[in-house]
């Protein structure tokens, strides 16, 4: 039996004088081609056996004839030629004018027959007059009266039409082509369950598998996706740029991207049922997001969109050509006549991304740390003091650390702790013991934990070091004063004390006024830290210093308080006062994670810039929860980062419809302990 053409309305042979190519092996070739037919056939699904003729590709994916007088089709051709058959007669029903060729061939009509495996198979029946339009016989057919005219519904195809213009004896096809792919198969049920969809592709799972783990991981029920763009134009705002994050992805090479580069990306404004792309001109770019406009619209931005410039949805110019995909302008640009002189004097001098752009990106999201790894992280219910922790999960740097000693957690609660790979608060194994710092003692389910996810420890090459500090000409010593800020709560820089001085150039500053008898509020600082401050610095950067309880704010002087106290002042010398500069100014957006709830990353303002220090709010909450942190904190990320990582973004709860009982899940109140707010 020859093969045929699966198009709808075509049906051609070779007899026809068309040449049949046979559906590519590659199976991402076969989908490709499938997907095509699907325009027209929405439900129809390919085999090994299926043929599409010459008719449905364009001349610019032929190379020649071969020898025997057939086409040979280029390496990555693609079927873009396929048209509904209309007719005036029958509004494109189908009728003795525009039946398809299937059905005018000579091969005759089919009946179908029923076997004892189930399987259903269509059998030819002959036609004597062969020269005769192959209509189904009325001396093969039992009909009520009035049937004629009946809607019927093709079975492969979902293609509706009558029952005069139904191919078959059966009437459940209205083409050979689909009465051939419907007894391909080997079963009825076979064919049903791929007509109801296909299984996932592996790319989906993965993905929704990260999705799942994150959202675990994270302990936060995932809200709505935030939109970035709608909200910077709300605010009137930009977005901090990604260079300015030293740790962030591509911060390096962040610089390829500029505003009026072009770029290939998917073009939701066809009407071609399968993915076309066209060419998009970056309007602006907001950290790792962009606003793009496609080409042919010129000044008009109404149909202007967000993309992530990492989500690999943006391509460089010629990327589609490279991969055989289909360059399509939008649907409704109809004041462009020659569209190849259009986009010749649009690219040229254009630039574009990096070939090697998600080569780059890649190479920069990889992590030198891994699960098992154990570590040595502060204590957030005793900050005076470290515990040993295993990295449980990582997601985009961020390190969940679940303590390896739960002795002291409630039940069914597991100790846990997030933070940045890059963080200050993070230490290998053993450093408390090497520089002095107090560290909890294990308990006896500590090894039972560490086996959880393995044993391997950390090593101190993974670790971001400190800044050098040189102590030739003196250094801290204790009982110095100075300005630091609050651990416990962030937004404070308050008047403290080195109560301790360690190794390697780590020292225990105390909040003067708070401090408890045993030390267990005493912070770990190191000497290059943003977090001390000389005296007075308040005082020159028009910032409310924190006084010891019993104090007076507005009389309280550094040369009073020190004379009260008999002690002395930390040189200015000794300090890490050095501002490289930065890129950030008031009113820019990011996201930033809530210092004294970790695991919550939240849709954040810079609202002031001082010196190295930046003063983040966080959107749609009191100024009471403002943070200070410095410039090349690793717990400030481009907009558009949790996006690219897989992380949960917290929104400003103003912006979402929240049950009373969901409130707590997004940020909960600081507790107050010893007077301040703590972890």
């Amino acid at each position: 039996m020859p093969f045929h053409c699966v198009a709808f309305g075509c049906g051609k042979t070779v007899e026809d004088g068309v040449t049949l190519f046979k559906f590519p092996k590659d199976p991402d070739e076969f989908r490709k081609w499938e997907k095509q037919v699907q325009r027209t056939r929405v439900e129809w699904v390919a085999t090994n056996f299926s043929h599409l003729c010459s008719d449905h590709f364009g001349k610019e994916y032929f190379e020649g004839k071969l020898p025997s007088g057939a086409l040979k089709l280029r390496p990555g051709a693609a079927p873009t030629v396929f048209v509904r058959p209309q007719c005036s007669s029958c509004s494109g029903v189908g009728c003795r004018k525009c039946l398809p060729s299937t059905q005018r061939c000579t091969s005759g009509a089919t009946t179908t027959e029923h076997n004892n495996s189930g399987e259903y198979k269509e059998k030819e029946i002959e036609d004597n007059n062969s020269r005769k339009e192959c209509l189904p016989r009325r001396g093969m057919i039992s009909r009520e009266k009035g049937t004629d005219d009946r809607p019927l519904i093709c079975e492969m195809c979902g293609i509706t039409g009558s029952f005069s213009t139904f191919f078959s004896k059966s009437k459940r096809f209205c083409s050979l082509s689909c009465s051939r792919s419907f007894s391909s198969n080997s079963k009825k049920s076979s064919i049903l369950a791929r007509l109801q969809g296909r299984p996932p592709t592996k790319k989906a799972t993965v993905l929704n598998k990260v999705i799942k783990a994150s959202a675990a991981a994270t302990g936060v029920e995932a809200p709505a996706a935030f939109n970035w763009g709608s909200y910077l134009k709300s605010e009137a705002s930009v977005a901090a740029p990604v260079s300015c994050f030293a740790h962030a992805p591509l911060s390096s090479n962040w610089d390829d991207v500029v505003v009026g580069m072009k770029v290939e990306v998917l073009n939701t404004n066809a009407l071609l049922s399968n993915k076309v792309y066209w060419i998009a001109t970056v309007i602006q770019v907001a950290g790792y997001k962009a606003l793009l406009r496609y080409e042919g619209y010129q000044h008009d931005g109404s149909h202007d969109f967000w993309c992530s410039i990492v989500s690999g949805e943006l391509n460089p110019i010629g990327w589609c050509s490279m991969t055989s995909k289909l360059l399509v302008p939008p649907q409704d640009v109809k004041n462009i006549t020659d569209w190849k002189l259009y986009l010749m004097r649009k690219l040229v001098g254009a630039t574009t991304l990096p070939v090697c752009f998600y080569v780059k990106l890649a190479e920069s999201m990889k992590s030198s740390f891994r699960v098992g790894m154990r570590l040595e992280v502060v204590d957030p219910k005793h900050v005076s003091r470290t515990r040993v922790a295993v990295v449980d999960s990582i997601v985009g740097g961020r390190l969940r650390l679940v303590y390896a000693d739960q002795s002291d957690a409630p039940e069914n609660v597991v100790l846990d702790f997030w933070c940045h790979m890059w963080s200050p608060l993070l230490h290998p194994l053993g450093w408390s013991k090497t520089v002095g710092h107090a560290i909890k003692a294990s308990g006896n389910n500590l090894e039972a934990a560490i086996n959880i996810k393995g044993n391997s420890e950390s090593t101190f090459h993974v670790f971001k070091k400190p800044r050098f500090v040189y102590m030739g000409e003196g250094f801290f010593e204790e009982g110095m004063k100075l300005e630091a800020i609050d651990p416990l709560n962030l937004r404070n820089i308050c008047v403290a004390t080195v109560h301790k001085v360690l190794l390697d150039g780590y020292l225990m500053v105390g909040i003067d006024g708070t401090e408890l008898n045993n030390g267990s509020d005493w912070f770990c600082y190191h000497a290059s830290s943003h977090a001390i401050l000389p005296i007075n610095f308040c005082k020159r950067n028009d910032i409310t210093l924190t006084v010891p309880q019993g104090s007076d704010p507005q009389t309280f002087t550094w040369d009073k308080y020190l004379q009260e106290t008999k002690a002395k002042a930390a040189p200015a010398r000794l300090f890490n006062t050095d501002n490289p500069g930065h890129g950030f100014s008031p009113n820019m957006k990011l996201e930033a994670v809530d210092l004294m709830e970790p695991r919550l990353v939240c849709v954040a303002t810079v609202k002031r810039c001082v010196g190295r220090l930046l003063l983040i709010h966080f959107d749609g909450w009191e100024n009471e929860f403002d943070q200070w942190i410095d410039h090349q904190s690793p717990d400030i990320y481009p907009v558009g980062w949790c996006d690219l990582v897989g992380y949960q973004l917290q929104p400003p709860p103003g912006l979402v419809h929240l049950a009373e009982n969901q409130v707590a899940r997004y940020k909960k109140p600081k507790p107050i302990v010893h007077g301040r707010k703590s972890t």
